[in-house]
């Protein structure tokens, strides 16, 4: 487990606050955060395929960490015995996701698959790029509004039950709204194999109050259409090979791969997507679940930022306060909301530690 007992996008990208800003650079100093290239050798050894399927009749991209790219193929012998699944928050670019998911790969020694998954319509497949025609769960022809809140849940709940082996331990991660997600997976899936959620600076209740939720709030559900409008007008118009060099630009100030289909972050369908969904987060993630944190409590994780102007430390004192033998941790360390930006070794080596921990459950 994490070293002292203190346990810390829509929801984690729309946002960042100016004590967000100071805290990178308080990432670079000393003792608050390893350094973020863990041996960047090591990490282009490891294998990460991509691969766009059909789920919930929505082109899904899945980025898989790992030698494993099927694993309902491989013979149950030679089957790892345990699936790490990354729901992200919003907006759902599975592609952001790959530094962390590389580095929590090797903090587990390369033991078991990672797999991320983006959101519904979030991503598009590139036109040379096949799209799989799978069989989707059976009930997931009912879904009638997949790229909302509730239906982003029952294309998370297909995906697992359709890709993944009925027997196979599976832990979730989940990331700021992400977070909420996994619980309405466990809520909904019960069935599923679940012997751990870590829930990553969750957004799982009063989005529209915090400090970044009051900004939020008006621009999605009030100005969203105008955004539409400001959005295909200046990026649809706009050239790929353009939108793609911004992109690599940003991301390498950052430090950030460019190795996957990154251009969908400019597409006016998947950012009306991300806002869309922003929108239903503002208006309907208020009240936790607190029925569904009592059931699953002794499998959950939950870990808050001090700086997170989408789950205030209030936040984080009402649920310890409503739940103290829960494994509820604030994080000390000024890690910023949008984690797999800046900080993703850090919060990879706590996890994988968290991981390894809960092995004895497989």
């Amino acid at each position: 487990m994490e070293g002292p007992q203190t346990s810390q996008n829509t929801t984690s990208l729309w946002t960042i606050t100016g004590a967000e800003k100071k805290a990178r650079g308080h990432s670079t100093t000393g003792q608050l955060i390893r350094v973020q290239e863990m041996d960047s050798e090591v990490k282009e050894e490891i294998p990460v395929h991509e691969e766009f399927i059909l789920c919930c009749g929505v082109e899904t991209q899945v980025l898989k960490c790992g030698p494993w790219t099927d694993l309902l193929t491989v013979k149950s012998a030679d089957r790892p015995k345990l699936l790490i699944f990354i729901i992200t928050g919003n907006p759902g670019f599975a592609a952001l996701y790959v530094p962390f998911a590389k580095a929590l790969f090797s903090s587990i020694d390369r033991r078991f698959p990672v797999w991320i998954i983006s959101h519904a319509g979030h991503t598009m497949a590139p036109k040379d790029k096949g799209t799989l025609t799978t069989c989707d769960d059976a009930h997931a022809g009912n879904v009638k509004d997949v790229y909302g809140l509730r239906g982003q849940v029952e294309h998370k709940v297909a995906f697992l039950r359709t890709h993944v082996p009925r027997e196979m331990k599976l832990v979730l991660i989940g990331h700021s709204v992400g977070s909420y997600f996994s619980l309405q997976v466990l809520k909904q899936a019960p069935e599923l194999p679940i012997i751990h959620a870590f829930l990553l600076f969750p957004t799982i209740e009063r989005m529209s109050e915090s400090p970044n939720g009051r900004i939020a709030t008006p621009l999605l559900c009030w100005f969203r259409y105008a955004l539409y409008a400001t959005g295909y007008l200046l990026l649809k118009l706009c050239p790929a090979k353009v939108k793609s060099s911004l992109l690599s630009a940003a991301l390498g100030k950052m430090n950030m791969p460019n190795e996957f289909s990154i251009v969908n972050m400019l597409e006016p369908f998947c950012l009306a997507n991300a806002a869309y969904l922003g929108s239903q987060e503002m208006m309907q993630v208020v009240e936790r679940d607190n029925e569904t944190i009592r059931k699953h409590l002794p499998k959950l994780t939950f870990y808050y930022g001090t700086i997170d102007a989408w789950c205030p430390t209030e936040y984080y004192e009402d649920i310890k306060k409503d739940f103290p033998e829960g494994d509820i941790r604030l994080c000390e360390k000024n890690i910023p909301h949008a984690f797999v930006l800046y900080s993703y070794q850090y919060i990879a080596d706590i996890v994988a530690d968290w991981v390894k921990n809960n092995l004895f459950k497989i």
